[in-house]
C-alpha cells in the first residue's frame, strides 16, 4: 500500500464497468442485477449507489457481485441511507453508514472509507479509483432562491419535495447540509493526499457538478442532487473521468475536456424513454 492506496489486480487485462440505482427492490432490476457477469475475470466494477432501501438487501447483492467481479467498488446513495419502516435495521445517519461499510469489508466490497485502489490497466499507466461519499446541501438552488432555505420553500410550493426530507435521517449532525460538510472536507482531503503524478476516476452518486441537473424534468428537484462545494473538484484531481447516477438520465456528457458518466439503471417504466437497453458502462478502456 503506497500513499493510502491499496494496490490492484497483477491481471494483465481488464475493464472497469459501472452502474448505479439498481433499485434491486423491483423484480425486474433484481432479475437484472442477478445477469450480472464481467467480461473477465480481471474485470472491476464500479457501484455508485441506490443499491436498495433495506441493509440486508444492500448487503446480499453487493456479496454477489463481488463474487463475480475482481473488484467491486461501492458508494451510497440517498436510498441505502433512508431509515425505511420495512427494514428491521433502524441506524439512522451516519451510524447507519458505517454499518452498511462494515458489511460491505466482510465481502471484499471498497468503499469510501478504505485506502483508494488502483486500477492498473489505464491508457497511460495506473488510474486511481477514488469512490466518494458527498451528500447535497441545497446548494443548487432554483432560479429565483437567494438562498437555500428560498429554494426549498419554492420546492415545496412546487409539490417536489424529495423522500430524504422524511427517511434519511442526518444524525449526529444537526442537518443533511451539515453532514455534506463534514463529507466534503474529509473527502477533499483524502483526494488532496493522492500522489499528484496520477489521475482518477472520481465515483459519487451524487454529480459533481450542477451541469448534469439543467434537464430535470423538474428544476427544484436539483437542491437533492448535490453541492457547489464539489464543482472543481474533476480539474483540481485530475479526473479521467467522472461516475455518477441518481438522475436517472444515463448519458455521457464533458465539462472542462472531463468525461461525466452518468450510469443508472433506474426504474422499468424509465427504460422505454431512452435510446439504448440498460447496461453497464465501460469507463476505462474509454
Amino acid at each position: 500500500m503506497v500513499n493510502g492506496l491499496a494496490n490492484g489486480t497483477d491481471s494483465p487485462s481488464g475493464r472497469l464497468w459501472a452502474i448505479s440505482d439498481l433499485h434491486v427492490a423491483l423484480a425486474e432490476n433484481q432479475r437484472f442485477a442477478e445477469a450480472l457477469e464481467p467480461a473477465s475475470p480481471a474485470d472491476w466494477l464500479l457501484v455508485a449507489g441506490d443499491v436498495a432501501e433495506t441493509v440486508g438487501t444492500v448487503a446480499r447483492t453487493l456479496e454477489v457481485l463481488a463474487g463475480r467481479f475482481a473488484q467491486v467498488v461501492w458508494v451510497p446513495g440517498n436510498h441505502e441511507l433512508w431509515t425505511h419502516p420495512s427494514d428491521p435495521v433502524q441506524l439512522r445517519g451516519d451510524e447507519r453508514y458505517q454499518h452498511i461499510v462494515s458489511l460491505c469489508r466482510q465481502s471484499g466490497v471498497l468503499t469510501p472509507e478504505d485506502p483508494y485502489p488502483i486500477w492498473p490497466h489505464g491508457k497511460s499507466g495506473p488510474v486511481v479509483i477514488a469512490p466518494l461519499f458527498v451528500l447535497y446541501d441545497y446548494s443548487f438552488m432554483p432560479e429565483g432562491a437567494r438562498s437555500p432555505e428560498e429554494g426549498l420553500a419554492i420546492a415545496h410550493e412546487a409539490g417536489i419535495v424529495a423522500t430524504d426530507e422524511y427517511l434519511l435521517h442526518p444524525d449526529p449532525y444537526p442537518g443533511r447540509a451539515e453532514w455534506c460538510a463534514a463529507r466534503a472536507q474529509y473527502s477533499e482531503k483524502r483526494l488532496a493526499e493522492i500522489d499528484p503524478s496520477l489521475p482518477t476516476v472520481l465515483v459519487n452518486h451524487f454529480p459533481l457538478v450542477r451541469e448534469p441537473t439543467r434537464i430535470l424534468r423538474y428544476p427544484e428537484f436539483a437542491q437533492w442532487c448535490g453541492t457547489t462545494r464539489t464543482a472543481d473538484w474533476h480539474l483540481r484531481f485530475r479526473a479521467e473521468a467522472v461516475v455518477y447516477g441518481h438522475l436517472h438520465i444515463p448519458r455521457t456528457t464533458w465539462h472542462d475536456g472531463v468525461r461525466f458518466e452518468e450510469v443508472s439503471l433506474g426504474y422499468p417504466r424509465e427504460w422505454g424513454r431512452r435510446d439504448r437497453r440498460p447496461a453497464l458502462r465501460q469507463i476505462l478502456p474509454a
